[in-house]
């Protein structure tokens, strides 16, 4: 058992930073430096501890590391990975990041042998590796929330598909829509972000680990064994293509995050609008809205607002990394740093205003009656029109004629509708709607990826 005051000593040594050559750093150039990064890295160290055990087990494969030494290092790392997923794992005061902890916490314990797992990798292709497990993971959780709420909204649509409510065009009266419509659009709508969920996903899920700093290494390196102890998809090839992504990852999965944050946006305007007395159209019950310290009548949707000027800030993050990263050369640039600050929160603010959103849209209690009101009596004048052509009367001329009569104030017609078409309010297609979800779903495969994590870890 090596001394503990000569392991502290190597570990004083480090310097708690990877690049170290003893050199002592300017300490304000140094804060400016890390900047976030120890906070942010919070949220990545589960996954550089998975990187680490993968890249261990690839090193003992080429004869870089013994099996005994891969053996207790896999231990310890397992150790480390526990603290990390119960939340009890720190980045101590002094080191830099991630990935200096994990390593001084091995060499700790291990003494030399803590060291060597850096053989063969950099900074570089550790956090590439780090973001894009971490981010297949969010994606996991924010894929099932969502296909969550449109089981919600779906169910909402059916429930509500005989009430009918009045549709706009250039916030004018229309023509007639439904509740039915309205739920299930959101719906279709978020099964469309998945598909463009998948889309990222896949890009993302592809190894960068052993493109280094960005030029590959000396070492017979078997990325295609990582690839596999990983459930990556497959491999970024070419090492500087792999340095090159960093960035354009970040910025393609916020572009489907920032889809996701439109359409829970929108529903949100909608909302607010139709709670309004204006409107009428939904009520909330009195505990999911707020007051007013000076209006004892108020009764204000803050869930819904909030959600809105969220999503609507998230919509803004894939703008934010594109001009970060804009016009950069090849190879990596600390510019790339900033990213992290933006992106990895964004998907917890975007999981809870779906929460948000899925409890809002079972709470609220729909009117029945809206179109009782007369201001609604010309909704249904499309539906007189075409009542005419069925009758035998061309469209045009049967135009002109419910058009005059609404000119002359003699416009009487039934508040009714025979739509049956595909999609239409007599024929919503929901049943479509959640095989469209389930394929999409289904084609994440994200069994792939819990497996291997799941092998790793022994578990």
């Amino acid at each position: 058992m090596r001394n503990y005051f000569a392991i502290k000593e190597v570990a004083r040594t480090m310097n708690n930073k990877l690049w170290n050559k003893n050199v002592q750093t300017d300490k304000s150039v140094e804060q400016f430096t890390i900047g976030k990064d120890r906070e942010m890295d919070m949220y990545l160290a589960k996954y550089d501890i998975l990187g680490s055990m993968a890249h261990i087990t690839m090193l003992e494969s080429i004869g870089l590391l013994t099996k005994e030494e891969l053996h207790t290092l896999l231990i310890a790392l397992k150790d480390i990975y526990i603290l990390a997923d119960n939340h009890s794992f720190a980045i101590e005061e002094g080191v830099e990041d991630v990935h200096s902890q994990v390593e001084l916490m091995l060499t700790r314990t291990l003494g030399d042998t803590g060291k060597k797992i850096h053989s063969g990798r950099s900074r570089n292709d550790q956090i590439l590796l780090d973001l894009k497990l971490f981010t297949r993971s969010r994606i996991q959780e924010l894929t099932g929330r969502v296909s969550e709420l449109i089981d919600v909204l779906i169910a909402q649509s059916n429930r509500y598909k005989e009430v009918l409510l009045p549709g706009y065009t250039h916030l004018q009266i229309a023509m007639p829509s439904s509740f039915g419509l309205w739920f299930g659009a959101y719906a279709e709508s978020l099964a469309d972000d998945l598909h463009l969920m998948h889309a990222a996903y896949k890009i993302c899920n592809r190894n960068p680990l052993g493109s280094a700093a960005g030029y590959g290494s000396s070492f017979p390196l078997n990325r295609t064994l990582t690839t596999r102890l990983l459930g990556f998809d497959g491999l970024n090839y070419n090492v500087v293509y792999a340095q090159m992504g960093r960035g354009k990852m970040e910025h393609t999965v916020a572009v489907a995050l920032a889809g996701v944050a439109a359409t829970l946006s929108g529903l949100a305007m909608d909302a607010c609008l139709f709670n309004s007395q204006n409107f009428g159209f939904i009520k909330l019950p009195d505990e999911y809205v707020t007051g007013s310290s000076i209006m004892p009548h108020k009764r204000n949707p803050d869930v819904f607002e909030l959600t809105r000027g969220k999503c609507n800030k998230i919509q803004g993050l894939p703008q934010q990394i594109k001009l970060i990263t804009n016009n950069l050369p090849s190879g990596y640039f600390r510019d790339k740093q900033i990213i992290k600050e933006i992106f990895l929160p964004a998907f917890e603010e975007l999981q809870d205003c779906i929460s948000m959103i899925s409890l809002m849209v079972q709470a609220l209690e729909v009117n029945t009656k809206i179109l009782e009101e007369t201001k609604y009596s010309l909704l249904f004048s499309v539906e007189e029109v075409n009542r005419r052509v069925l009758s035998g009367v061309p469209f045009r001329d049967a135009y002109q004629q419910v058009g005059s009569e609404i000119e002359a104030g003699v416009f009487d017609t039934e508040q009714t509708v025979s739509h049956t078409h595909e999609g239409s309010i007599g024929n919503l297609c929901n049943d479509e709607i959640l095989r469209y979800k389930k394929q999409i779903m289904d084609n994440f495969a994200f069994e792939k990826a819990n497996r291997a994590e799941k092998n790793l870890l022994g578990i």
